[in-house]
């Protein structure tokens, strides 16, 4: 059993194969205590970790010091304005303007599988895979009961966390802040693992000690971002891929979110996660409900690599919908860096054509076919296709393209809306803007209001329209900017506050309907290339694009901070044509094949421009990818050795669930003089199986390549790479 309950103690214990996280109910006031989250332990009964019995005591025993008792206890959903000091998980405006709340214990519901979150992407579990608690709470002065909701993954060594609030006041409540989870611990010399970056250059690992005061994460730009990542993590000093203790904190959403660890005056720690309260709040009439993301949690005690492959097989198992995610993605060109807006139907098929002969599958039409759309100024929300360029439409450059023996593809931006537009001309109130303030502008358009369900109807129609007019197997839905000018001339003024988490469950609204009506249809997620890389996209398409910068280099740093998360069939990576277009870099066109395939693997070139060197090299990338793409989707990952730290070489494997074979992905960034070789050791083979180097005469036990490891030598000139496989020999 994955969750028990205690009655003698009043204590929850949630197990998984290897960590334990319990709950304690503390003093006649019930209050919720968090007693205990790491490796797995014996014993149900851990409420002596709330340390009650001591100064300042519970209230009932020491009331003169309640506030003393409430800036120690470590609270499991700590509230607001009591006198914990500490950052609360949640905070209200009542009728009164009086903000405090504390939630106590009512009662719980332990019960087999996982529900889902109404109009939230979510993990998913079946009776036989997951168990949850449901822990019900309230704050009686108020009327306002809370629901902790946690599910316990075994296998992947998970628990998620989520919660909604009820209003049962007669009188409305507004929630301006209303986090998914809450932990307290204490303090062991943590430090901080976060992913920062920026356009191009996204999710890039960062460390940082856990000092006194709060340090965070976070986003209040309407989506997840470039700059930041809805991840954190606490990692012992001494972490490691393969040593060390690290807990992990991921958040199910894909707008504006706080992670923050915070360390207080007593050697405590607080880590917190959820809705970022900027801009936050929401109007709970009497008897409404709000549910909030959910946030994933998962413990380590043998470093980064076993987190980083309990939150793979979590993903690839319980939270990746779509057919693909057990499928080869079909190998895709697109347009883009070929041709940007400068292209029509026969220099389309032309790259059609060219691509066949190679092996590839799909042709992606991208940014330019709608509307006026010769450049980025014009016809945002004029999703109807420009005769001048495609004549016959879609209908007819669908079908030549299917003709060639290739499936296609279509790009669309379908939250935005250019000024420069039939459909701003016409409803220009379905912008989001502020009334007497010039709008903002990012890359010359703003941003449709999705609160306003008629403006979502309108999106959802639009672009379900043209995939019903031809075969279209695939879309990329990209979202060029980020939010700003935020109000709504739909929203009344008492809900304003309530348009970014509105427009978040838009998006997710467009895209279920979207995945609902074509089933098979393959969705690659994109923002301005990696703004929205988050797990709640990773719901609805089972690939996003990681991205915009396809330099193979910088790929390394870009991939390894966007692996150590997310599966690798979750990436999207091309081979792109150099120099290349962001960096102006020459790689040579083996290793941009090379880290490409770790990825969903495609191209972004002209292949009719392209020296023929290296196209010819393309239809053996190819077939490497049909060999290999199995068990890079299936397999267990492994971080060999890190480019963005050694600043020289980078290396990373893929290991088989069934040990039966192993790829290594070698690149040798900057060569150096007098060097000869490199050793490198493989982890997660089986110790007693022999594994031959295929290509080669070698053949090793699998306990001398973990433990002696390969000797590679040295690759003549910079960014040179290489493949290993390793194949078992029975």
């Amino acid at each position: 059993m994955g969750i028990v309950f205690n009655e003698d103690s009043l204590s929850f214990k949630l197990d998984t194969d290897n960590t334990s996280y319990v709950i304690g109910i503390a003093d006649e006031e019930k209050f919720i205590g968090h007693c205990y989250y790491g490796a797995r332990v014996s014993d149900d009964d851990l409420t002596y970790m709330l340390r009650t019995a001591e100064a300042p005591f519970v209230p009932s025993k020491n009331a003169r010091e309640r506030g003393s008792f409430f800036d120690l206890f470590p609270v499991e959903y700590p509230g607001n304005g009591l006198g914990d000091y500490r950052e609360g998980a949640v905070e209200v405006r009542c009728p009164n303007q009086s903000r405090a709340v504390n939630f106590t214990y009512k009662g719980h519901n332990i019960y087999a599988g996982k529900k889902a979150l109404p109009g939230l992407p979510a993990t998913f579990g079946s009776e036989n895979e997951c168990q949850s608690l449901e822990l019900y709470a309230e704050d009686s002065v108020l009327g306002l009961e809370a629901t902790l909701v946690y599910s316990v993954f075994e296998k992947e060594d998970v628990i998620t966390r989520s919660v909604s609030v009820t209003n049962r006041n007669s009188e409305p409540i507004h929630l301006t802040k209303v986090m998914s989870a809450s932990v307290d611990m204490d303090d062991e010399d943590y430090q901080m693992i976060s992913l920062h970056g920026s356009w191009a250059r996204e999710r890039q690992i960062e460390y940082r000690p856990v000092a006194y005061g709060r340090q965070n994460a976070a986003s209040f730009k309407g989506e997840s971002s470039h700059q930041e990542h809805p991840f954190i993590a606490l990692a012992s000093k001494d972490i490691a891929q393969d040593y060390g203790k690290v807990y992990a904190f991921h958040f199910v959403y894909s707008g504006n979110f706080l992670a923050q660890v915070e360390k207080g005056q007593f050697d405590t720690v607080r880590v917190i996660m959820g809705i970022h309260p900027y801009g936050f709040d929401w109007k709970l009439d009497k008897d409404e409900c709000f549910t909030v993301p959910e946030v994933v949690m998962t413990f380590s005690d043998t470093g980064l690599g076993t987190m980083t492959r309990n939150l793979h097989d979590l993903y690839r198992n319980h939270l990746i919908r779509s057919p693909y995610k057990d499928r080869k993605r079909p190998i895709l060109i697109n347009n883009w860096e070929a041709t940007y807006f400068d292209f029509n139907t026969e220099k389309l098929l032309d790259i059609a054509r060219e691509a066949k002969k190679c092996g590839i599958e799909m042709l992606v039409m991208d940014d330019g076919w709608f509307g006026h759309r010769n450049d980025d100024s014009t016809s945002l929300g004029d999703w109807k296709v420009n005769e001048e360029k495609l004549p016959g439409g879609l209908p007819y450059l669908v079908s030549e393209v299917n003709k060639i023996g290739l499936k296609f593809g279509i790009w669309f931006e379908p939250e935005m809306i250019s000024p420069e537009s039939d459909l701003y001309r016409e409803h220009s109130d379905w912008a989001i803007s502020i009334p007497g303030r010039e709008a903002t502008r990012s890359r010359n358009q703003l941003v449709l209001d999705l609160s306003n369900p008629e403006v979502v109807d309108y999106v959802y129609e639009a672009v379900a329209s043209v995939l019903r007019s031809a075969n279209i197997e695939y879309v990329k839905w990209d979202m060029n900017r980020q939010l700003t000018d935020l109000h709504s001339n739909y929203l009344p003024d008492d809900r304003q506050g309530e348009l970014y988490h509105r427009y978040v469950l838009a998006v997710y609204e467009l895209q279920e309907r979207l995945t609902k009506e074509f089933p098979e249809l393959l969705l690659e997620n994109c923002s301005g290339g990696g703004a929205r890389f988050d797990p709640g996209m990773l719901y609805y398409s089972p690939q996003i694009w990681c991205s915009d910068d396809t330099d193979a280099i910088e790929r390394l740093k870009i991939q390894e901070g966007t692996a150590l998360i997310y599966p690798l069939s979750a990436m999207g990576a091309h081979v792109s044509d150099c120099p290349n277009h962001t960096v102006g870099r020459v790689t040579p066109f083996e290793t941009r094949g090379n880290v490409a395939l770790c990825g969903t693997f495609g191209y972004e070139l002209d292949i009719t421009k392209i020296p023929e060197s290296d196209r010819a090299q393309i239809p053996a990338q190819v077939a490497a990818y049909h060999k290999y793409n199995d068990l890079v989707r299936n397999g267990d990952y492994y971080r060999i050795a890190s480019y963005s730290e050694n600043k020289i070489y980078d290396c990373y494997g893929v290991v088989a669930k069934d040990k039966s074979e192993a790829l290594i992905i070698y690149v040798s960034v900057l060569n150096r003089p007098n060097f000869h070789s490199r050793r490198i050791c493989v982890p997660g083979l089986d110790a007693k199986k022999r594994y031959r180097v295929e290509g080669t005469d070698q053949v090793f036990y699998g306990d001398t390549l973990m433990n002696a490891g390969l000797i590679i030598l040295n690759l003549w000139g910079d960014f040179q790479s290489k493949l290993i496989h390793l194949v078992g020999e029975d």
